[in-house]
């Protein structure tokens, strides 16, 4: 599955939100998944800055063209209105790696 990986980024240290973001794509990519990990573009961000609004609607995108969304813990509005969306167009939503590994199994 293409899975959007969904959780803080700007709420605590960023930092730490990246890596946390990173590991959990690590993992789902471990386990057969392709991860989308919109927290990558933190990069993007520091060299070519843009606004709030044109990172929201470029990951309402991608969310879009995924199969499902993972949201890992930590405050975040953004997260919370991409898990929202997930919801509104039918798509899973996991929150922890055994969630996942039961929906591929069919429980």
């Amino acid at each position: 599955m293409f899975i959007y990986v969904a959780g803080p980024y700007t709420k605590g240290d960023t930092v730490l939100n990246v890596r946390e973001a990173v590991t959990i794509g690590n993992l789902l990519r471990l386990m057969g998944h392709t991860p989308f990990i919109p927290h990558l573009t933190f990069a993007w961000h520091l060299i070519i800055p843009q606004t709030y609004d044109f990172w929201c609607a470029y990951d309402m995108e991608w969310l879009e063209k995924c199969d499902a969304v993972f949201r890992f813990p930590g405050e975040s509005t953004g997260a919370d209105k991409e898990v929202e969306r997930a919801k509104e167009i039918g798509l899973p939503v996991f929150y922890t790696l055994d969630d996942v590994k039961k929906y591929e199994k069919g429980t």
